[in-house]
């Protein structure tokens, strides 16, 4: 498996650059969105190649890689944040309105990936066996409506329910998951090419008729 810690790498390393991004609102048209929505359904595009070719137990363990990261990062941002800064540097207030850690925000980050990830690769996974692995197009696509609408749903309410007003909570989740699935749907040519790179690389074309689908147990054994 030569490119499944590639896969991996770059799974996490966009994971961690969404939420870092993700301060930033932004308004274009009739999408209001945050920085994330822009690069985060690439963290999908990753995860469903990693499902589809490696299967749902080795995706299990980048899931919780990834969200491992998260938390690290989070704690990492909230640990500067409140160590005193110099008397002669005068960013502290704009360190901490960009990177200063809510846990609120995080919370919300943190739960809604966990639950939007194995959604997408639990449907990945059983549509595979299901199609017989063809129609690669209908696991991908129908993985990211359901996986990106919970992902998208639990961040917004958790993150700004009882923020924002209701309408804008409403406006901003279906402007994220229409722009977040659109993004996938679009992208289809190029997870179709990935997807079939990566199996003439590595060789592999992994199939979860026997897997435990449960997301917390995990073992290393299924990195061999």
């Amino acid at each position: 498996m030569r490119l499944f810690p590639v896969i991996m790498a770059l799974f996490v390393t966009v994971l961690l650059v969404s939420n870092t991004v993700a301060v930033k609102v932004t308004h274009l048209g009739p999408f209001y969105f945050d920085g994330a929505t822009i690069l985060f359904p690439i963290a999908y595009i990753f995860g469903d190649i990693l499902t589809e070719v490696y299967g749902y137990k080795r995706s299990r363990i980048v899931v919780w890689t990834g969200f491992t990261a998260c938390v690290m990062m989070s704690f990492v941002y909230w640990l500067v944040g409140i160590l005193p800064a110099a008397g002669d540097w005068h960013q502290q207030e704009a360190y901490l309105s960009i990177l200063g850690q809510t846990p609120r925000i995080v919370m919300a980050s943190l739960i809604a990936y966990l639950c939007g990830e194995f959604v997408n690769a639990f449907i990945m996974a059983k549509m595979k066996i299901a199609t017989r692995g063809r129609f690669l197009w209908t696991r991908t696509i129908s993985s990211t409506v359901v996986g990106q609408g919970v992902d998208t749903v639990l961040f917004v309410i958790i993150a700004f329910s009882g923020i924002i007003p209701g309408s804008l909570l409403m406006h901003m989740i279906l402007s994220n998951y229409v722009f977040k699935t659109a993004f996938e749907i679009l992208a289809t040519p190029f997870t179709y090419a990935a997807v079939g790179f990566v199996k003439k690389v590595d060789a592999v074309d992994y199939y979860d008729n026997d897997t435990d689908f449960n997301p917390f147990r995990v073992s290393f054994k299924d990195m061999a």
